[in-house]
């Protein structure tokens, strides 16, 4: 990615840094319950520290509907930060405006992050008001925007900010795009896509694009079963887009042995905890019952291919990973990608995330995006706002 700065470039020492970041975390009852992104951030933040720099960090958190609402408030987030730090963390009442003012005069000149509230509590952030981006601006010597996460929208803290500083990315969203960018560019082959998750309609362009680049993509998920009716199977209970039949029939046509589809499914009668669970043929799934994720053949002919990659993105899951029951394909994926040797595994956001996360692979992979949205859309091709503003 090449930008007009890099986080190097900037001459930072002793400045006043206005950093966007994605920490919108889960918060329940005051605590984090996640703080994959805070960790993520954690670099471009001590970078900063280390250049005397005097931070203003802040983020989205949650959908608050106009104003300050206590539920989606920053504060439990500057607590996290000041314990990851072993160093004093200001909470800031204010994204804007006469508290962010105080605070600064207070630390500027001094290494110090000065956490910023919620900028969805302003109506004018998403809809990149110039007034509301300069506002933010006018305290800061330089921008950073880390927030890979919310990348692929322009509102005045990704967009409209950059009109008013000299700015660069952090080293988080830098990351993200070689990363990612690596996929369509040079990537080491054979690169095989694993693609999951519950429906094509949401990753219908996104699977068009990773069939051109990828030597395989190996579906699972859901979305297996809206190609298994396109072949005239019966799938029973299982999820259906009886709209993307015909798209479905296209793809498998049009691109042949690149597309893998799984081969047995693990069947049950509902989709809840404590159900019993049946291995079948894809093409003897009951009319009474539902697929709930790949099979154990599938695993077994997925892994072949995975052994054979140097290049792995995975986007979705195998099954409904959620429930322990139907969790077995998408554990076994996990396990495959984190044996992999001398290859780049990337793991490419939203629910999957979520599966190497709560599975604990997560330390095993090459690269885990922290934007889910936002990785589908680049994968797709498009260009993100955030990141078109810092070209």
């Amino acid at each position: 990615m090449k930008t007009k700065h890099t986080l190097e470039s900037l001459k930072l020492d002793g400045k006043v840094v206005f950093v966007r970041a994605d920490l919108n975390v889960p918060i329940k009852d005051g605590k984090i319950t996640d703080e994959t992104r805070i960790q993520a951030s954690m670099q471009t933040i001590e970078y900063l520290l280390m250049k005397n720099c005097t931070v203003l960090l802040t983020s989205h958190l949650g959908r608050p509907k106009g104003g300050f609402e206590e539920k989606y408030s920053l504060k439990p987030v500057a607590t996290r930060i000041q314990e990851i730090l072993h160093e004093p963390v200001v909470y800031v009442k204010d994204c804007i405006g006469e508290e962010v003012h105080k605070a600064i005069q207070q630390y500027k000149g001094q290494a110090a992050v000065l956490v910023l509230e919620n900028l969805r509590f302003y109506p004018e952030e998403e809809k990149n008001d110039a007034d509301f981006a300069r506002k933010l601006s006018e305290h800061a010597d330089f921008y950073v925007n880390d927030a890979f996460g919310t990348a692929h929208r322009a509102h005045a803290s990704t967009h409209g900010i950059v009109a008013h500083l000299p700015s660069a990315p952090g080293f988080l969203l830098k990351k993200e795009i070689d990363y990612l960018g690596s996929v369509f560019q040079n990537p080491k082959r054979p690169l095989i896509t694993v693609l999951g998750g519950s429906k094509v309609s949401s990753k219908l362009s996104v699977l068009k694009a990773l069939l051109e680049a990828s030597d395989k993509v190996l579906v699972g998920g859901g979305m297996a079963f809206t190609f298994f009716k396109a072949q005239g199977l019966e799938i029973g209970k299982s999820l259906c887009e009886d709209d993307f039949l015909t798209e479905a029939k296209n793809l498998m046509n049009q691109y042949g042995e690149k597309l893998v589809l799984p081969v047995d499914a693990r069947i049950s009668q509902a989709v809840s905890e404590g159900q019993s669970v049946q291995v079948v043929s894809c093409s003897e799934i009951p009319a009474d019952m539902l697929g709930v994720d790949i099979g154990p053949a599938t695993e077994k002919l997925y892994l072949s291919h995975l052994k054979s990659a140097q290049t792995v993105l995975w986007n979705g899951p195998m099954g409904i990973f959620e429930i322990a029951e139907f969790a077995l394909g998408t554990k076994r994926i996990c396990e495959g990608m984190a044996n992999l040797k001398n290859c780049v595994t990337i793991v490419g956001g939203g629910d999957s995330v979520a599966a190497v996360n709560q599975m604990g692979y997560d330390d095993k992979m090459s690269h885990i995006s922290t934007g889910g949205g936002a990785s589908l859309e680049f994968l797709e091709g498009k260009t993100l706002p955030g990141v078109a503003a810092l070209m």
